[in-house]
């Protein structure tokens, strides 16, 4: 795979024990480092009028001066120091690199994956919060969008937290599919099954918060039964991952039971949609917080993509997993 990456991005300093970290990015390279057919780019930061085509300018212009002034505590949780500001504007213009890399044929082994951070997907129009400052995905699909290099685009988000930015961005719009599996009940506590946009966008938001245990078989379920027709009817021109590992079984801060060959799987499985719908495919960072899990899990997407061949999953799904499939199914007018 070909992995856009920025020492920049090493530069948001967290503070001691706070697991987003620059250790993450640290310890993927350090899982990549005797992988065959690794390959970096560094790439241009977001410049501030891409950012500001799905956050507001008093928003921007506040977090600007608040990392200017040497940053500090934004929210209990998100954090920024003086670097933040550079590295997030790097960050999403990874983003940014990775869907335009996909968009002009990059694919198979080529196809690019952006790890970057801080990462992106709580990030509101307006506000930072869960470790996010900028979302990275939707300044990506929003930019190519008005630049008229695609006309729709579609974000698969399977962190095991609810991109509950994403979501509130592109709610009530028409060009853009968010689709997100989640554990039902943790932060930022959005994500309800019902939450399928409005407006325009009726339609285009799916949402299948899982409780807590589930597994490989219960993600792909929801792939194969909602996500895969859904996005079918979409008709994307990009589909982009983003690509959190923290519903891993072995995870610190999660309760979900994805295992690193489910990764695999779910990767094959975005492969053989991407290709079917004739979309470009990129991936783009987001949580993850055991170093070890985070490693794993990106190093087996690129495995994948280089050739190894996932273990099918025998295990049936939950009935939790199914009851959501059909009730999607049925709000999104699949059946």
């Amino acid at each position: 795979m070909r992995f856009g990456y920025s020492e920049a991005c090493l530069e948001h300093d967290t503070g001691e024990r706070h697991p987003e970290s620059p250790d993450r990015l640290r310890a993927i390279k350090r899982g990549l480092q005797h992988q065959h057919g690794v390959e970096y780019h560094d790439a241009p930061p977001a410049d501030r009028e891409v950012v500001a085509s799905v956050h507001a300018d008093d928003y921007v212009e506040e977090f600007e001066e608040f990392c200017e002034d040497g940053g500090g505590d934004w929210d209990r949780d998100t954090v920024a120091s003086e670097g933040t500001w550079e590295a997030a504007l790097q960050s999403a213009g990874l983003a940014r690199w990775a869907a335009e890399e996909a968009l002009t044929g990059a694919d198979g082994r080529q196809t690019p994956f952006a790890v970057g951070r801080p990462p992106g997907h709580h990030a509101v129009g307006d506000d930072a919060m869960g470790f996010c400052f900028f979302n990275n995905v939707a300044v990506a699909a929003q930019g190519l969008i008005d630049a008229g290099e695609i006309d729709r685009a579609a974000i698969f988000d399977w962190d095991v937290h609810h991109g509950n930015g994403t979501q509130d961005i592109f709610y009530d719009s028409d060009d853009v599919f968010y689709a997100s599996i989640h554990e039902e009940g943790i932060y930022p506590g959005s994500g309800d099954v019902d939450e399928i946009g409005e407006g325009d966008g009726e339609g285009t938001t799916l949402n299948a918060p899982l409780p807590a245990g589930v597994g490989d078989p219960d993600y792909l379920h929801i792939i194969d039964e909602v996500l895969d027709p859904a996005l079918a009817e979409f008709d994307t021109d990009l589909l982009i991952v983003s690509a959190g590992f923290d519903a891993h079984q072995h995870d610190p801060i999660s309760r979900h039971r994805v295992s690193t060959e489910g990764y695999a799987l779910m990767t094959d499985r975005m492969r053989t949609i991407a290709d079917r719908n004739d979309a470009a495919l990129a991936f783009v960072l987001e949580g993850g917080y055991g170093l070890d899990t985070l490693s794993d899990g990106v190093k087996i997407v690129h495995e994948t993509f280089d050739g190894r061949e996932p273990i099918a999953c025998e295990e049936e799904p939950d009935e939790p997993a199914v009851e959501i499939a059909e009730e999607l199914r049925t709000q999104l007018a699949l059946d």
